[in-house]
Parts: structure tokens; C-alpha cells; sequence
């Protein structure tokens, strides 16, 4: 290769390097703008978090009445599906947290806020997902963490290095599935801007039936969590592989095979994009 083709690949590696580095720096700025509007009113803020938590808490409640009735659901006793349950909230949590601004691009569209956007230097999803930040999650978050905390103390789980990497490629995996339902979501607002409801169903609706390992709900459900949208990849089988129910180390990864899943999410994006036509005044 030429000396200055080489030069030129060189300068072009690091000016887009030097891109990605802007774009983290104005995604942190985006936080810590956000954080700062929150701690304006500071009453309002903490009392929303507590209201979080005591949300996700009444469904801590249901899932231990019912097992004052049945000692075990399938082969998976209280704790176990304590674990599983905490591990999907601290997944949706984490993902609504930094990933919120898709679920109301909705309102940016009818207010003609996402043409303001269409006009600007940076990337249009970087924009959307800094437009809001819904910390009161923490709350949420916590719920989960005192679920796991728990839910761990008698499940069986033998904890060993693989097993911690297992919970941690769960919440990058599970993250990455609810923030590519989002912006799915989000892209579907290009289209339309009523009947979205439907999407529910597959983001707080998945929240709630993950509260039980997918594999209790039947064939085909587990099947359309493994083919269709990867729910199972995220929940059902990296949780058998920490119950030692499975023993395959490719049960510990395929969590972070889930990221594909924002391939075609944001293919679908980008397909809106394009077909985007101004409704705003």
C-alpha cells in the first residue's frame, strides 16, 4: 500500500475515533444537564424514585403469596424465581433509564422538535436518547438489587468467576433488547403516531412475565422468545446455566448474542428516517 494510502487510512482511524470520543462526551453532558434539572426540585425527584420502588414491590408481594400456596413453579423454587425476576427489572431499569427518550419520541415528533434534530451535526439517536433520562428508575433499580440480594441467599447458585460474568452479560444483553424495543418504538412513529400501544406488550409486558423463567409458559412462547424477539437468550438459559441446570459455558455468553437484536432495530430506524415527514407546527 502507498505511503500516503496509508496515511490516509491512518487520519481517517483517528479522526473517527476522535468523533466517538465527541459523542460520549455530549452523552455524559446530556446526563449531568439532566441530573441538574432533576435536583431542581429534589422533593419531587426522591419521592418519585420511592414511588418506583414501591411499584415494582407489589409485584414482589404477588410472587411471594403465591408461593405460600405452591411450593415450586415447574422445578424453580421462591428464590430462584426471586433471582429471575430481579435480573429482568435490573435489565428493564437500566434500559429505561438511559434509553427513555425513545418511548417518547412520540411527542417530538407531533411537536415538530425531531426536525430540529434532522438539521444538526450529531447523529439523530444520540439526540433522542439525551432528550431524556429517566433517573427516578433508581428506584426501581434498588428494588431489584434487594430482590437479587435475597433471591441469591438460598437458590443454589454456586458462585464462581463464570457466574458473575454470567449476571453481568445478562444486564448488557438484556439492556441492549429493551433499549432495541424502544427504539423500535420509536421508529413506528414515523408511521403513525396513535395505536403504539401495542408495543407495551412487548416492553412492560415482557417486564412482567419475566418475573417467571419463560420456560414455564410453554413451547411456543419459549420459542418466539428464541426466534422472534430474544428474550430467552437474555433470561430463560443463562439463568439455567447459574442454576447449574445447564452446564454448556455457550449458556454463560449467549446473553451478548442478544446484541444483534438492535442490527435490525435500528435498520428499521433508519428506514423511518428516511421515509420522515414533517407534522409538527
Amino acid at each position: 500500500m502507498p505511503f500516503g494510502s496509508k496515511a490516509c487510512c491512518r487520519s481517517g482511524r483517528v479522526e473517527k475515533m476522535k468523533r466517538i470520543g465527541y459523542s460520549i462526551k455530549l452523552y455524559c453532558r446530556y446526563i449531568s444537564i439532566n441530573l441538574r434539572s432533576m435536583m431542581q426540585y429534589k422533593t419531587s425527584f426522591f419521592l418519585s424514585m420511592t414511588g418506583q420502588f414501591l411499584v415494582s414491590f407489589n409485584v414482589f408481594l404477588g410472587i411471594f403469596f403465591m408461593f405460600q400456596r405452591f411450593s415450586q413453579v415447574e422445578d424453580f423454587t421462591y428464590r430462584q424465581v426471586l433471582l429471575c425476576y430481579s435480573l429482568v427489572l435490573m435489565e428493564f431499569s437500566l434500559a429505561e433509564m438511559f434509553a427513555r427518550g425513545f418511548d417518547a419520541f412520540s411527542g417530538m415528533v407531533r411537536r415538530g422538535e425531531f426536525d430540529r434534530i434532522l438539521v444538526r451535526p450529531q447523529g439523530e439517536i444520540l439526540q433522542v436518547l439525551g432528550s431524556k433520562f429517566e433517573l427516578t428508575r433508581i428506584g426501581r433499580m434498588f428494588q431489584a438489587v434487594v430482590m437479587f440480594v435475597y433471591g441469591i441467599g438460598e437458590s443454589g447458585v454456586t458462585w464462581t468467576f463464570s457466574k458473575i460474568l454470567t449476571v453481568i452479560f445478562m444486564l448488557i444483553g438484556g439492556m441492549a433488547v429493551f433499549s432495541g424495543l424502544f427504539l423500535i418504538y420509536a421508529a413506528f412513529c414515523f408511521f403513525t403516531l396513535v395505536g403504539l400501544e401495542f408495543m407495551n406488550v412487548l416492553t412492560d409486558g415482557a417486564r412482567e412475565f419475566g418475573k417467571y423463567p419463560l420456560g414455564v409458559y410453554g413451547e411456543k412462547l419459549l420459542l418466539f422468545t428464541i426466534f422472534v424477539i430474544p428474550y430467552a437468550w437474555i433470561q430463560y438459559y443463562p439463568l439455567l446455566y447459574l442454576l447449574d441446570k445447564r452446564q454448556s459455558v455457550f449458556y454463560m455468553v449467549l446473553p451478548l448474542g442478544a446484541l444483534w437484536f438492535l442490527i435490525p432495530a435500528f435498520l428499521f430506524w433508519k428506514f423511518g428516517v428516511r421515509h420522515y415527514q414533517s407534522s409538527g407546527s
